[in-house]
């Protein structure tokens, strides 16, 4: 008489065969969940930038809008300076976070004291981290556009 212990060849076989089949049917979910989280963080990023601008140009009327992410952070904070106000992270201020690119055009940058700002976030990789680039400026509208954006203003479709 044989003695039957275990799982046979062909059951092992026919687990793995429908756990990869389940797997196959889940992974598509799971990173367009992720792609939507990395781009909800950016536009939110975007949002913090803002209100960091604008505390900035009120606490340094003199200068006006900062020009780098550098300026908006900082590192010694006793006391803030025009150079580094700590009014962002580190992480935020060295220019990537969730996946995101962000950037102050220096050329966005105008005016004596400065009076205009652009905040663009581009997804490090395209299609893995976000499908959509973002950008915000003075009026604190957060703009989305599946193109590169290279100029924020009025001609970027507001974010839906």
């Amino acid at each position: 008489m044989r003695r039957t212990d275990g799982f046979s060849l062909i059951e092992l076989l026919v687990v793995v065969a429908i756990i990869l089949i389940i797997a196959g049917l889940g992974i598509p979910s799971i990173l367009r969940s992720r792609i939507a989280a990395d781009e909800a963080a950016a536009a939110n990023t975007l949002k913090l930038l803002n209100s960091a601008e604008i505390t900035y140009n009120s606490t340094y009327p003199t200068v006006g809008y900062a020009s780098t992410l550098a300026a908006l952070g900082g590192t010694n904070c006793n006391p803030p300076t025009t150079t580094g106000a700590c009014l962002i992270d580190t992480v935020l201020a060295a220019g990537t976070k969730s996946g995101y690119s962000f950037s102050i055009p220096s050329a966005s940058v105008t005016g004596t004291p400065a009076s205009s700002y652009n905040v663009i976030a581009t997804p490090v990789l395209f299609n893995y981290y976000g499908m959509r680039y973002f950008c915000s400026y003075a009026d604190a509208v957060i703009r989305a556009n599946t193109t590169t954006i290279t100029t924020c203003d009025g001609t970027v479709a507001p974010l839906q």
